[in-house]
């Protein structure tokens, strides 16, 4: 069978609303000040937010880069990347704890002619600025704003989002479908987001409902099954 995991999970542009809030609430409603930028800019231009692989950070950034006069700026981008432009009112930033030695100069640039010139600066990485290993003057730009830990989802956070997600789709899941599926598969949202969408597909193609022994069959075939 097709990996109809790694198909689906590509498909959908990541959003701010489709971002599961748990316990970052406040970081969301600033962040939404910072998509629409009404009112002239927030008080803060810089923004920094770290946190473990698979809580959000990348996903809040892309969501952002979708508005107009963006500019998201992944590791690996190319040194055009990092100049200042009066055309871009909002820089994303991400994977800063990973930059190569020249990325660094130039990201340090960026700070000093957003904070010269205008403009706002959000920043990710896995770490908290003072404890990422790069040049002390990059960290310090880092922590110049403000600084949040974006917090990953409980199991029961898990569950109830994608039980929300599934109902208003009308999937209908087996008991124990879900908590058996965050924890024998790849434990992102995104992830479990796309196993939802495989599952429902799985289950329209071979017409039988969405069970616990459905979703083993999907995982084997996927190769995604963790050692219990």
């Amino acid at each position: 069978m097709k990996q109809l995991v790694l198909a689906l999970g590509a498909e959908r542009p990541p959003t701010l609303d489709t971002f599961v809030v748990g316990q970052n609430t406040e970081l969301l409603q600033l962040l939404q000040l910072y998509a629409r930028r009404i009112d002239g800019s927030p008080h803060e231009r810089f923004v920094y937010l770290w946190g473990e692989s698979g809580v959000g950070k990348t996903h809040l950034l892309r969501a952002l880069a979708s508005e107009a006069q963006t500019r998201y700026i992944p590791v690996g981008a190319g040194e055009n990347d990092y100049l200042y432009s009066q055309d871009i009112g909002l820089y994303l930033m991400d994977d800063c704890g990973q930059l190569a030695p020249d990325a660094q100069i130039a990201a340090f640039a960026l700070f000093n002619q957003v904070r010269e010139n205008g403009g706002l600066l959000v920043t990710a990485g896995d770490k908290p600025p003072t404890d990422l290993a790069l040049r002390e003057d990059l960290r310090t730009r880092l922590g110049w704003g403000l600084v949040y830990q974006v917090r990953g989802l409980t199991d029961e956070e898990k569950i109830a989002a994608l039980t929300h997600a599934a109902q208003a789709r009308g999937i209908s899941l087996s008991p124990g479908v879900l908590p058996y599926l965050i924890t024998h598969f790849r434990r992102d949202m995104q992830s479990l987001s796309a196993m939802l969408d495989a599952l429902d597909q799985y289950s329209l193609e071979t017409q039988r409902p969405i069970t616990l022994p459905l979703l083993r069959n999907l995982l084997q075939q996927e190769g995604e099954t963790k050692a219990s």
